[in-house]
């Protein structure tokens, strides 16, 4: 497992998420870049995601042995060292030819979760043979065509991902002016096709052999339910958490539905312009979960103080998105590396300043607003 201190990279390698994006910029595309880096429509929710951190305030306790940070986190009968797990984002060769290899690699050299997309520049198998027994969780788009969905979760069990993280804010593409201004659509042009073409239930459902326009005509799902999602639990054995939850009576149905866990997400504000800033949801879905399954979050963790916060309103972990992305753009797997283990060291620093020595002490930590 890395240790942060033996990173080592270029003395100039970017810290802040600021830094990282601009560093980014400069070695993307526009296409690729405008891609990752917007929001949907006016990018209200985008921005309102990050800014959101700022209402609530960390009251920190005093006089507590912080001296040996312990932040090592139990889901679903497995151990990892740091609640930070890397969020699934599709198409990394985008950013860098290596991709989602360089991305998995980074995350088991920390011993935490890589959440693969369905949607990857790399398949399932691909990854799972670059490294090996490390955590890797598989992120589910619903297939129209669902013995796809099947196939493919059925393809991750045998692999030996750990949990299926299925997202339900996708029934359609938010509206997302940056790729309609630069025409780009990475889907479109064969990036994120891997699991695809490598199914061999997608193949064998194409009529034309158009593995592309068969993704388009399966990605998209306007009538998943949770009768679709009871089907889904009677073919694995892997814990099944939702991504996109965002209220809590949704939050309360999965609980009584059978859910292994949520993802408390907005999709990055790529989906929905103008819904809720994910953290302001998280505190009342937490409360309406009450500890009977995990909840995690997503969607505007820029800091270790994020990470601090995040966790006080009651997630058990957290998932990176667009910083290792850029990590990854700037350095590839050594890029992603040094983004986890400054990120992981901030949330080090920033726990034992507000006083807490293990998670276990995060009921003590209050927020006010």
């Amino acid at each position: 497992m890395a240790k942060v201190e033996n990173i080592s990279f270029a003395e100039n390698f970017p810290i802040s998420f600021k830094e990282l994006e601009e560093e980014a910029e400069k070695v993307m595309g526009a296409g690729g870049f405008g891609y990752v880096q917007s929001g949907a429509g006016g990018e209200e929710t985008l921005k309102k995601n990050s800014e959101s951190f700022a209402k609530y305030s960390i009251v920190p306790r005093m006089l507590r042995d912080v001296s040996v940070p312990d932040i090592r986190v139990n889901l679903f009968g497995k151990n990892y060292p740091y609640p930070v797990f890397l969020a699934p984002i599709g198409m990394q060769r985008l950013e860098h030819n290596e991709g989602e290899l360089a991305s998995a690699r980074a995350a088991a050299s920390f011993g935490i979760p890589f959440i693969q997309s369905t949607v990857s520049s790399y398949s399932i198998e691909e990854i799972a043979n670059a490294t090996g027994a490390s955590p890797k969780w598989f992120q589910l788009y619903w297939s129209n065509y669902e013995e796809t969905a099947f196939s493919m979760v059925r393809r991750a069990e045998e692999a030996g991902y750990e949990a299926i993280v299925l997202t339900v804010d996708t029934v359609m593409m938010g509206w997302r002016e940056a790729d309609l201004r630069n025409n780009f659509s990475p889907l479109k042009l064969g990036n994120g096709k891997a699991n695809y073409e490598s199914d061999p239930v997608f193949m064998a459902s194409l009529h034309d052999g158009d593995v592309v326009q068969g993704i388009l005509d399966n990605i998209h799902h306007p009538t998943l339910s949770w009768e679709h999602i009871a089907r889904l639990k009677e073919k694995t054995g892997l814990p099944i958490l939702l991504k996109g939850i965002l209220h809590p009576e949704d939050a309360k149905l999965a609980v009584e539905k059978g859910i292994d866990g949520i993802i408390v997400s907005n999709h990055g504000g790529r989906q929905l312009d103008g819904v809720i800033a994910a953290i302001d949801a998280l505190g009342p879905i937490a409360k309406e979960v009450n500890g009977r399954i995990p909840v995690l979050f997503d969607s505007g963790i820029r800091r270790g103080s994020d990470v601090v916060k995040a966790l006080a309103l009651g997630a058990d972990a957290v998932c990176l998105g667009r910083p290792y992305v850029y990590g990854l753009a700037i350095g590839g797997q050594a890029g992603v590396e040094k983004v986890l283990a400054n990120f992981i060291e901030e949330t080090k620093v920033s726990l034992s300043l507000a006083g807490v020595g293990s998670l276990k002490e995060m009921a003590d930590l209050q927020l006010v607003r």
